[in-house]
């Protein structure tokens, strides 16, 4: 088996056959993950901390419910956009593995989804603890998703 560009320039040339501007191949992911981190996520992010913390039990509850219908949409956006970020390597003919922005943005992936099975599994029974893991899990993965932007910009800036 090859390495990972190998492995994934099939599905990459497929993208290139679509014509689409070295712009966009360049700056297009880190555009759209720009507006998904940085409205959704920080609104996702400070919706569960106010359901946690707010004294008023309408505001707690709605702001949870924010959340609970948001959360997903992000996981699945991020998803999307670590796929074509990494296809945009490929495209543009850069190591992945190399990359710190590779690696900063899979334990991001790998952390939401940890979150997302905590949340999934109804926090093993509406523990505390697990309830409070989950908080501050989501809070670390919406920090590093800011490191993961700061590599990304001096990725995009010396390629």
């Amino acid at each position: 088996m090859g390495s990972l560009s190998e492995v994934l320039e099939p599905i990459a040339n497929q993208f290139e056959k679509l014509g689409i501007p070295d712009l966009i191949v360049h700056w297009g992911h880190p555009v759209m993950m720009a507006i998904v981190v940085l409205v959704m996520g920080n609104f996702i992010g400070f919706a569960g901390w106010r359901g946690r913390v707010a004294a008023d039990t309408a505001i707690a509850s709605k702001s949870l419910a924010d959340h609970r219908k948001l959360a997903p949409w992000m996981f699945l956006f991020i998803a999307l956009g670590y796929t074509g970020g990494v296809l945009s390597l490929v495209m543009q003919d850069q190591g992945i593995l190399e990359s710190p922005h590779f690696w900063t943005g899979s334990i991001v992936l790998g952390l939401l989804a940890i979150n997302g099975t905590i949340s999934m599994i109804g926090f093993g029974g509406n523990k505390v603890v697990l309830r409070t893991f989950h908080a501050y899990l989501g809070t670390t993965a919406l920090c590093l998703l800011f490191v993961h932007a700061v590599l990304g910009l001096k990725l995009g800036l010396a390629i």
